[in-house]
């Protein structure tokens, strides 16, 4: 189970590291809808910002977990400093 969960976390891949902002954005998604289906302009424009902060955040997630490390050791690699 710890291998699974450092898999997850740790991995390249970067699965588990953007989960939480896109599960974030699918909520705002889901309240968007909410708000654009019964003409509540409040509900539709929080729902939009919620949506767009959390693409945003599962973007700059990944960057940092995981394009980070493997440019660092690229340029490790490479000899640059």
């Amino acid at each position: 189970m710890t291998r699974i969960r450092e898999w997850l976390t740790k991995g390249e891949e970067g699965h588990g590291t953007t989960l939480p902002p896109l599960l974030g954005a699918a909520a705002g998604a889901i309240v968007l809808a909410i708000g654009a289906a019964n003409d509540s302009g409040i509900t539709a424009i929080i729902g939009g910002v919620v949506l767009a902060v959390g693409i945003v955040a599962a973007s700059v997630t990944f960057h940092m977990i995981v394009d980070w490390d493997l440019y660092a050791r690229i340029e490790k690699l490479e000899g640059k400093k």
